[in-house]
C-alpha cells in the first residue's frame, strides 16, 4: 500500500471516528435530559429504545445540516427499513392496499363466515402529523381486525412538513366518507356501525373528524358510531397542565416536542416553541373560557399527587397568536370545542397513560363529555408511557405492556 492510500484510509477512519464520537456525545447529553420514573413499565428497555430514537434523530440532524437529506426523510427511511416489522398475513384475514378518494388505505377484512354485516373501525396512526405510516400500525390493525371480527381501514394521510393543516384532516375525512359510502356494497359492513379511532395525533384527527362530520348533518352518510381515542393530543392552549409538568422529560414524548409537532402541523414555524410552551399565544379574553375546561381542579386528585405548580399568567403576544391562531380552533384542539359541538359527538373510548404529557388532555376531554351526559368509556394505564401501542408485536422492540392496551381496544370495539 502506498503512502497516499494509507493517508486516505486513516483520514476516512478519523472522520468516521469523529462522527461516531459526536453522535455518542449528543446522545449522552440528550439521555441526561430524560427522566424515566420508577413506576414506568419496562423502564430499562424504555431507556434503550429512547437512546435508539435519539441516535436516529441526531444522525438525521447531522445529515440535514450537511445538506445530504432532510432529517425527517432520514427518520422515516430508517424506521421503515429497520423498525417496521411486517409479518405474513395470518389465516382468517385478508389485507388489501387500496385508495379511497386518492388517499392510500390498507383494509383488513376477517375472512371467516358471518351472518349479516360486520362492524368497522377506521384507524388513524399517530406520529406527530410528521411521522408514522400504515406500516407502523400494521400489527395493531391486524390484531384488532382478527380478534374483534371487525373490518379495519388504516388511513395513510399526508404528512408534515410537506403538507400542513388541514391536509391531514381532509385526507381522513375523504377516506372515511368514501368508506361509509361503499361499506355495505363492497365490504359487507354496516355503515351505521363504523367507528373512527387512532393513537396520539391520530386520535386528535379522529376526534376532530367526528366533530366535523357531526356538524355537517347532510343526511347522505351516517356519522361514526363511536370514537376510539388512545392517549389523544387534544389542545394546544395549555402546555403547563399537571401531566405536562410531571412528565415533561419522560420518553418517548417530551413536553417541548409536543409543541414542536403542533407547530409543524400548522405552519412549520418552530421558532415559536417557547412562546407556545409559555402560553403567550392565548388571547387574554379567551383565557377565562379555556381555564373553565383546562383547570387542574377538573382532574382527579390522583393526577395531582406527583405535584404541580400554578404558572403565572403569561404575557399575550398578538403576533404569535396571529401566526398560530388556527391551533386554538376545535379542528386542531377538539377539547376547546363548544358544548353544542360536543353534544353531537358519538360514544367515546378514551385511554390515557400515567407517564404521558398528554394524560390530562384525555381526562379533561372525558370530563367535558361526561358533564354533557355523553357515553364515555375510560381506561387509565397506571404504569404506561406515551407511544406504547407502537411497540405491540414488534419483535425485539415489543413491550409486553402494550398488549393490554390493544386488548382493551378490541374489547371496546366488540361492543359496537
Amino acid at each position: 500500500m502506498d503512502i497516499g492510500s494509507a493517508i486516505l484510509i486513516i483520514g476516512f477512519a478519523a472522520l468516521v471516528a469523529a462522527f461516531l464520537l459526536l453522535v455518542i456525545g449528543l446522545m449522552y447529553s440528550e439521555l441526561m435530559n430524560s427522566d424515566i420514573p420508577r413506576g414506568v413499565t419496562n423502564s430499562g428497555k424504555l431507556h434503550t429504545v429512547h437512546g435508539l430514537f435519539i441516535g436516529i434523530a441526531i444522525v438525521g440532524r447531522i445529515l440535514h445540516r450537511l445538506g445530504i437529506c432532510h432529517q425527517v426523510s432520514f427518520i422515516r427511511w430508517f424506521v421503515a427499513c429497520f423498525l417496521c416489522r411486517l409479518n405474513p398475513v395470518p389465516a382468517g384475514l385478508r389485507v388489501k392496499d387500496l385508495k379511497f378518494s386518492e388517499v392510500p388505505v390498507r383494509v383488513y377484512e376477517p375472512s371467516t363466515a358471518r351472518d349479516g354485516l360486520r362492524r368497522a373501525l377506521v384507524y388513524l396512526h399517530g406520529g406527530g402529523w410528521v411521522l408514522g405510516s400504515i406500516d407502523s400500525v400494521d400489527e395493531v390493525c391486524r390484531h384488532i381486525a382478527e380478534k374483534s371480527d371487525t373490518t379495519v381501514v388504516s388511513v395513510g394521510y399526508r404528512l408534515a412538513p410537506e403538507h400542513r393543516y388541514p391536509a391531514q384532516l381532509d385526507d381522513c375525512e375523504a377516506a372515511t366518507c368514501h368508506f361509509l359510502s361503499v361499506a355495505e356494497a363492497e365490504f359487507s359492513v354496516d355503515s351505521r356501525r363504523v367507528a373512527v379511532g387512532g393513537d396520539s395525533t391520530g386520535a386528535n384527527l379522529a376526534a376532530a373528524l367526528c366533530q366535523r362530520l357531526a356538524g355537517k348533518e347532510d343526511g347522505h352518510l351516517p356519522s361514526p358510531c363511536a370514537q376510539v381515542l388512545i392517549y389523544p393530543a387534544l389542545q394546544m392552549a395549555d402546555f403547563n397542565l399537571p401531566s405536562y409538568q410531571q412528565n415533561h422529560a419522560v420518553p418517548i414524548l417530551f413536553r417541548g416536542r409536543m409543541a414542536f409537532y403542533f407547530l409543524q402541523y400548522l405552519n412549520g414555524d418552530t421558532s415559536l416553541c417557547q412562546d407556545v410552551l409559555e402560553g403567550n399565544h392565548v388571547p387574554t379574553e379567551l383565557r377565562p373560557r379555556y381555564e373553565t375546561w383546562l383547570s387542574p381542579s377538573n382532574l382527579p386528585p390522583e393526577c395531582l399527587a406527583r405535584g404541580f405548580s400554578e404558572y403565572p399568567a403569561p404575557e399575550y403576544d398578538g403576533e404569535v397568536y396571529h401566526i398560530i391562531k388556527a391551533g386554538l380552533e376545535p379542528e386542531v384542539s377538539p377539547l376547546l370545542a363548544d358544548d353544542s359541538v360536543l353534544q353531537k359527538t358519538p360514544p367515546t373510548f378514551i385511554l390515557t397513560c400515567e407517564y404521558d404529557v398528554l394524560r390530562d388532555d384525555g381526562i379533561l376531554y372525558k370530563k367535558r363529555l361526561l358533564d354533557l351526559k355523553k357515553d364515555v368509556t375510560w381506561q387509565h394505564v397506571r404504569d404506561g408511557f406515551h407511544g406504547m401501542i407502537n411497540f405491540f408485536d414488534q419483535g425485539w422492540l415489543t413491550f409486553p405492556s402494550a398488549q393490554p392496551i390493544v386488548y382493551s381496544v378490541v374489547n371496546y370495539v366488540k361492543t359496537l
